[in-house]
């Protein structure tokens, strides 16, 4: 921890951090430099303005930005445009053919298997572990009261503990510190564009920074199992954590259950997926609203009226709409999940433009959510955009995608996120600091490189 005394707040003009889009075509090697350092600097600023881009970059592509066209992929003809390989030669050794990155029939029956699991009454019941990490993390910034803290650290340690709790609840055996290296080990290292993805090459070339990874992987996949197997021994849990859900659910149309291998790639998943992802959104949540000290001070007056001095419950949540959408408009500013592809299986026609089999679809979720033509003032933030979520049109606000692939586990992050975001706001009064604003960077979800750094004071 550095000492800063809190000052007053950075001036970044009107508008909070956002990437810098490129103006100029970047060719094959411009791309791959780009594609390194951050993912979506791939992004052309027309994509704001546009509803669809095509060129060619050693394969044909179409960045598509168009609500009706992204229905289309992602409801109406899903089957036509899987997940493109480079997303699956990035996650497949780490989660393996697990929910997200598994196709038809296969994806179909784990589908069917999970989403019972996910359920508002299920959810709710894992609130109790969210709520006791908010106080852990509250009382862990506490600390830093009077200099600056990076809250991105605080944030991934504190969804660490809910996914860890919520997946394998006190295995003796399971090493979390030692899973988290290793996630974060593959994750930094594997997720980059290689430029053979770019250039679209098979998935039989070997990435040679994906070689390297490996051991630590394989290591991991054995002590998962280990706890998965001796929880078969064991039985349930009195609350049933996710492993217990999972290791009870069968596919209602063919009594299939999953086994342990597709058990623990579906589980690691849920902690891949389910911690970073939330770690940034209540990262990105606390820079807004230092950024905005009169949103800030709106969502204290909220969160204490309700909480008092307790930490927030999931009973809470009703009573909090104004930090729900702060999590919201967070959510469209810095979407986690910024950038997706999928490769087309058949010829289409999207906007107008045709699509051939093997072209690549790039949804640039950043893009959508600071469209010109969706969104009015798309760099501000400004959270009462949400207050009436029917007034959003659902196809151009995606950060959990669509359609039947939708996010499994959209309503445990928003339940986790709101009550992390509103104890800690009822708590403490989060500022800038100077020469230390965060840069978003996307390498697998876009993450503030350098971490968010906020003066902490406690109200």
């Amino acid at each position: 921890m550095t000492h800063h005394r809190p000052v007053a707040p950075q001036t970044h003009g009107d508008y909070p951090v956002q990437v810098p889009l490129t103006n100029t075509p970047l060719g094959v090697w411009g791309s791959l430099r780009a594609g390194r350092r951050n993912v979506l600097e791939l992004i052309p600023e027309i994509a704001t303005h546009a509803p669809i881009l095509s060129g060619k970059t050693g394969k044909r592509w179409h960045m598509v930005m168009d609500p009706t066209a992204l229905k289309r992929i992602l409801r109406d003809k899903v089957e036509d445009y899987p997940k493109s390989m480079v997303t699956k030669l990035i996650l497949e050794p780490a989660i393996g053919d697990s929910l997200f990155v598994a196709e038809g029939k296969e994806w179909l029956w784990q589908r069917r298997t999970a989403a019972p699991v996910f359920t508002h009454r299920n959810v709710a019941a894992l609130a109790p572990v969210m709520t006791a990490a908010a106080e852990r993390a509250s009382g862990r910034i506490a600390k830093a009261a009077g200099r600056a803290a990076n809250c991105y650290d605080e944030m991934v340690t504190a969804t660490f503990e809910v996914i860890s709790d919520v997946t394998f609840s006190d295995e003796d055996g399971f090493d979390r510190a030692a899973v988290h290296r290793a996630l974060e080990a593959y994750i930094s290292q594997t997720a980059k564009v290689s430029l053979l993805d770019i250039l679209g090459a098979p998935a039989w070339v070997p990435r040679p920074g994906r070689l390297m990874t490996g051991s630590a992987m394989q290591a991991m996949k054995r002590v998962a199992d280990q706890s998965i197997d001796q929880r078969r021994t064991d039985g349930a849990k009195a609350v049933p954590d996710l492993l217990d859900l999972l290791l009870a659910g069968e596919d209602p149309k063919t009594g299939r259950k999953m086994n342990t291998p597709e058990l623990r790639d579906n589980l690691l998943t849920f902690i891949v997926a389910g911690h970073e992802t939330t770690a940034l959104t209540l990262s990105w949540a606390l820079y807004l609203c230092a950024f905005d000290p009169a949103i800030q001070d709106a969502a204290r007056a909220q969160a204490r009226a309700v909480l008092g001095d307790r930490a927030a419950q999931v009973g809470d949540l009703a009573a909090l709409p104004l930090i729900r959408q702060i999590v919201d408009e967070t959510l469209r500013l810095y979407p986690p999940a910024a950038f997706l592809s999928r490769t087309a299986q058949a010829n289409d026609e999207l906007c107008g433009r045709e699509v051939r089999p093997g072209d690549t679809v790039i949804l640039p979720i950043y893009a959508l959510h600071r469209h010109h033509a969706l969104w009015t003032d798309p760099h501000a933030f400004r959270p009462e955009r949400f207050a009436d979520p029917k007034s959003i049109d659902r196809l151009a606000y995606l950060p959990f995608g669509d359609g039947p692939r939708i996010c499994i586990g959209a309503s445990f992050a928003l339940q986790e996120a709101v009550i992390i975001l509103a104890t800690l706001l009822a708590r403490f009064r989060f500022t800038l600091v100077p020469g230390k604003a965060p840069k978003p960077v996307m390498i697998l979800t876009l993450r503030p490189e350098g971490g968010v750094w906020l003066g902490v004071e406690q109200v």
